[in-house]
Protein backbone atom coordinates (compact mmCIF):
# COMPACT_ATOMS: atom_id res chain seq x y z
CA UNK A 1 0.00 0.00 0.00
CA UNK A 2 1.39 3.01 -1.32
CA UNK A 3 -1.52 5.66 -1.05
CA UNK A 4 -3.57 7.02 1.19
CA UNK A 5 -7.30 6.53 1.79
CA UNK A 6 -7.40 9.64 4.51
CA UNK A 7 -5.96 12.80 4.16
CA UNK A 8 -4.41 11.80 0.91
CA UNK A 9 -2.91 15.55 0.68
CA UNK A 10 -0.55 14.43 3.62
CA UNK A 11 1.13 11.59 1.55
CA UNK A 12 4.18 12.70 0.37
CA UNK A 13 6.09 10.92 -2.37
CA UNK A 14 9.44 12.74 -1.86
CA UNK A 15 12.53 10.13 -1.66
CA UNK A 16 14.66 12.66 0.49
CA UNK A 17 11.67 13.96 2.73
CA UNK A 18 11.40 9.91 3.39
CA UNK A 19 15.39 9.72 4.12
CA UNK A 20 15.53 12.94 5.81
CA UNK A 21 12.46 10.94 8.53
CA UNK A 22 14.48 8.44 8.91
CA UNK A 23 17.66 10.05 9.27
CA UNK A 24 16.16 12.06 12.09
CA UNK A 25 15.21 9.13 14.43
CA UNK A 26 16.82 6.29 16.51
CA UNK A 27 13.98 3.65 16.76
CA UNK A 28 11.12 2.34 15.16
CA UNK A 29 8.67 -0.41 15.51
CA UNK A 30 9.35 -3.90 13.68
CA UNK A 31 6.22 -5.39 13.10
CA UNK A 32 5.21 -8.87 11.66
CA UNK A 33 2.74 -12.37 12.15
CA UNK A 34 4.00 -14.66 14.26
CA UNK A 35 2.33 -18.18 14.78
CA UNK A 36 -1.24 -16.23 13.59
CA UNK A 37 -0.56 -13.21 16.09
CA UNK A 38 0.63 -10.04 15.60
CA UNK A 39 4.31 -8.81 16.97
CA UNK A 40 5.31 -5.62 17.60
CA UNK A 41 9.00 -4.85 18.85
CA UNK A 42 10.32 -1.53 19.72
CA UNK A 43 14.09 -1.38 17.89
CA UNK A 44 17.02 1.32 16.88
CA UNK A 45 17.73 1.08 13.55
CA UNK A 46 19.93 3.17 11.51
CA UNK A 47 19.53 3.83 7.34
CA UNK A 48 22.07 3.14 4.73
CA UNK A 49 21.64 4.57 1.46
CA UNK A 50 18.67 2.15 -0.04
CA UNK A 51 18.30 -0.07 3.25
CA UNK A 52 17.44 0.42 6.64
CA UNK A 53 19.90 -1.75 9.06
CA UNK A 54 17.98 -3.38 11.89
CA UNK A 55 20.48 -5.83 14.88
CA UNK A 56 19.71 -7.76 17.83
CA UNK A 57 20.26 -10.75 19.42
CA UNK A 58 19.49 -14.34 17.68
CA UNK A 59 17.67 -15.24 20.37
CA UNK A 60 14.96 -12.88 19.50
CA UNK A 61 12.36 -14.19 18.20
CA UNK A 62 11.01 -11.44 16.22
CA UNK A 63 14.39 -11.14 14.50
CA UNK A 64 14.48 -15.06 13.46
CA UNK A 65 10.92 -14.58 12.08
CA UNK A 66 11.54 -11.88 9.77
CA UNK A 67 14.79 -13.44 8.86
CA UNK A 68 12.94 -16.61 7.99
CA UNK A 69 11.00 -14.39 5.86
CA UNK A 70 7.59 -13.56 7.39
CA UNK A 71 6.20 -10.14 6.08
CA UNK A 72 7.60 -7.16 8.24
CA UNK A 73 6.67 -3.60 8.13
CA UNK A 74 9.00 -1.23 10.14
CA UNK A 75 6.91 1.99 11.27
CA UNK A 76 8.76 5.34 12.14
CA UNK A 77 7.27 8.73 14.31
CA UNK A 78 8.29 12.13 14.75
CA UNK A 79 5.81 14.51 16.68
CA UNK A 80 6.95 18.05 15.48
CA UNK A 81 4.08 20.11 17.05
CA UNK A 82 0.70 19.91 18.82
CA UNK A 83 -2.10 21.76 17.34
CA UNK A 84 -4.14 24.17 19.46
CA UNK A 85 -7.55 24.59 17.97
CA UNK A 86 -10.59 26.70 19.11
CA UNK A 87 -12.14 23.23 19.83
CA UNK A 88 -11.00 20.08 21.27
CA UNK A 89 -12.35 18.32 18.31
CA UNK A 90 -10.45 20.37 15.91
CA UNK A 91 -7.03 20.01 18.17
CA UNK A 92 -4.46 17.64 16.74
CA UNK A 93 -0.58 17.54 16.01
CA UNK A 94 1.71 17.68 13.73
CA UNK A 95 3.64 15.30 12.59
CA UNK A 96 6.46 13.24 10.37
CA UNK A 97 5.37 9.15 9.88
CA UNK A 98 6.73 6.11 7.19
CA UNK A 99 5.86 2.94 7.26
CA UNK A 100 8.79 0.67 4.92
CA UNK A 101 7.30 -3.24 3.42
CA UNK A 102 10.05 -5.57 2.55
CA UNK A 103 11.54 -8.72 3.37
CA UNK A 104 14.58 -8.69 5.49
CA UNK A 105 17.29 -10.38 4.74
CA UNK A 106 20.36 -11.27 7.31
CA UNK A 107 23.53 -9.49 6.91
CA UNK A 108 26.74 -11.57 5.78
CA UNK A 109 29.11 -8.93 6.57
CA UNK A 110 28.68 -8.69 10.50
CA UNK A 111 31.42 -6.84 12.07
CA UNK A 112 31.69 -4.02 9.24
CA UNK A 113 27.91 -3.81 9.19
CA UNK A 114 27.47 -3.18 12.95
CA UNK A 115 30.38 -0.48 13.27
CA UNK A 116 28.27 1.60 9.92
CA UNK A 117 25.31 0.95 12.09
CA UNK A 118 27.37 2.42 15.32
CA UNK A 119 28.52 5.39 13.25
CA UNK A 120 25.03 6.41 12.29
CA UNK A 121 24.12 6.67 15.92
CA UNK A 122 27.46 7.70 17.80
CA UNK A 123 29.87 8.70 14.54
CA UNK A 124 33.76 8.58 15.16
CA UNK A 125 32.67 5.93 18.67
CA UNK A 126 33.97 2.52 16.53
CA UNK A 127 37.90 4.39 16.69
CA UNK A 128 37.30 5.53 20.29
CA UNK A 129 36.50 1.60 21.37
CA UNK A 130 37.16 -2.02 21.04
CA UNK A 131 36.00 -4.24 18.24
CA UNK A 132 33.21 -6.72 18.71
CA UNK A 133 34.83 -9.80 20.06
CA UNK A 134 33.68 -13.54 18.03
CA UNK A 135 31.37 -14.17 20.73
CA UNK A 136 29.40 -10.92 20.27
CA UNK A 137 29.28 -11.07 17.00
CA UNK A 138 28.27 -14.83 17.03
CA UNK A 139 24.86 -13.68 19.66
CA UNK A 140 24.21 -10.55 16.89
CA UNK A 141 21.64 -10.71 13.93
CA UNK A 142 21.61 -8.27 11.92
CA UNK A 143 19.28 -7.66 9.25
CA UNK A 144 18.59 -5.63 5.92
CA UNK A 145 15.25 -4.20 4.93
CA UNK A 146 15.82 -2.80 1.11
CA UNK A 147 14.33 0.92 0.58
CA UNK A 148 11.91 -0.03 -2.21
CA UNK A 149 9.48 1.64 -4.91
CA UNK A 150 6.00 0.84 -4.30
CA UNK A 151 7.51 -0.76 -0.78
CA UNK A 152 7.10 3.10 1.68
CA UNK A 153 4.59 4.62 2.47
CA UNK A 154 5.38 8.82 3.96
CA UNK A 155 2.69 10.85 6.08
CA UNK A 156 2.74 14.53 6.87
CA UNK A 157 0.61 16.36 9.18
CA UNK A 158 1.90 19.95 8.81
CA UNK A 159 -0.96 22.95 8.66
CA UNK A 160 -2.45 25.55 11.15
CA UNK A 161 -5.15 24.49 12.94
CA UNK A 162 -8.67 25.09 11.82
CA UNK A 163 -10.06 28.75 11.87
CA UNK A 164 -12.89 29.60 14.80
CA UNK A 165 -15.49 29.73 11.54
CA UNK A 166 -14.45 26.37 10.57
CA UNK A 167 -14.57 24.73 13.71
CA UNK A 168 -17.66 26.70 14.79
CA UNK A 169 -16.26 28.46 17.76
CA UNK A 170 -15.87 31.86 18.96
CA UNK A 171 -13.52 34.06 17.55
CA UNK A 172 -12.01 35.54 20.62
CA UNK A 173 -10.55 31.53 21.31
CA UNK A 174 -6.81 31.21 21.18
CA UNK A 175 -5.09 28.49 19.01
CA UNK A 176 -2.09 27.96 17.28
CA UNK A 177 0.90 25.11 17.66
CA UNK A 178 3.25 24.42 20.28
CA UNK A 179 6.31 22.92 18.69
CA UNK A 180 8.12 19.75 19.88
CA UNK A 181 11.99 20.27 20.34
CA UNK A 182 14.03 17.60 21.02
CA UNK A 183 17.80 17.43 21.66
CA UNK A 184 21.06 15.86 23.36
CA UNK A 185 21.84 17.43 26.90
CA UNK A 186 25.24 17.49 28.54
CA UNK A 187 27.08 14.24 28.83
CA UNK A 188 26.63 12.37 31.84
CA UNK A 189 29.61 10.37 32.87
CA UNK A 190 29.42 6.67 34.40
CA UNK A 191 30.87 6.61 38.07
CA UNK A 192 33.64 4.67 36.70
CA UNK A 193 34.55 7.27 33.98
CA UNK A 194 34.04 10.53 35.97
CA UNK A 195 37.75 11.28 36.07
CA UNK A 196 38.08 10.37 32.09
CA UNK A 197 37.93 13.29 29.74
CA UNK A 198 34.90 13.42 27.47
CA UNK A 199 36.03 11.55 23.93
CA UNK A 200 36.08 13.39 20.36
CA UNK A 201 32.44 11.49 19.46
CA UNK A 202 30.68 12.13 21.91
CA UNK A 203 31.41 15.77 22.42
CA UNK A 204 30.27 16.30 18.58
CA UNK A 205 27.00 15.13 19.63
CA UNK A 206 26.21 17.98 21.45
CA UNK A 207 28.44 20.59 19.32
Amino acid sequence: MTELNRFPEQGVTDRAALDALLDSQWAGVLSCVADGEPLAVPMLYARDGDRVLLHGSTGAGALRRVAGGAPAVLTVFALDALVVAPTTFESSVNYRSATIRGPLTPVDDLEPTLDLFSEVLVPGRTTEVRPPTRKELAATLALSLPIREGGWLLKVADDWPATPEEAGAEPDVWSGLVPVRTGLGTPVPAPWAADLPVPPSVHRLTD
